[in-house]
């Protein structure tokens, strides 16, 4: 592996500043809409999943938690009738979550903002991704 050079951690630090723009917009999206930053990734998550709700289990494992932290975030969304549980038929021990009615019209309104935040920054995005890939 070649050498870093004065460009390349140029371009890895105006990365991580765009990354970071990126995530500061983000936070400040979900507070907008009165939502934590970890409570809008767990609805996005949760939305995200491709095999239906997912367990606790899968949530933790996608947030990157420990398990015991995503029931307290799934207690917090559920009080505020953001999401729901059921239990698996199949294996009682495992609990699935799902979006509320009121949660899906609030992350499509903060998905959209995304979307277009990563179109505006898309440009940015790829020119500097671009001698990396």
């Amino acid at each position: 592996m070649a050498a870093l050079t004065q460009a390349d951690y140029r371009q890895l630090a105006a990365f991580r500043h765009a990354l970071r723009r990126f995530l500061a917009f983000s936070e400040q999206a979900a507070e907008a809409a009165g939502l934590t930053p970890q409570q809008h990734q767990a609805l996005l998550a949760i939305k995200g999943m491709e095999d239906g709700p997912p367990t606790i289990g899968a949530l933790a494992e996608q947030l990157c938690i420990r398990p015991h932290s995503a029931v307290g975030l799934i207690d917090r969304l559920a009080a505020r009738d953001l999401v729901t549980r059921a239990e698996d038929r199949a294996d009682r021990r495992q609990v699935h979550v799902a979006l509320t009615a009121a949660a899906e019209a609030m992350l499509e309104v903060l998905s959209a903002a995304h979307r277009a935040e990563l179109e505006r920054i898309a440009p940015t995005l790829r020119a500097l991704l671009t001698p990396f890939g």
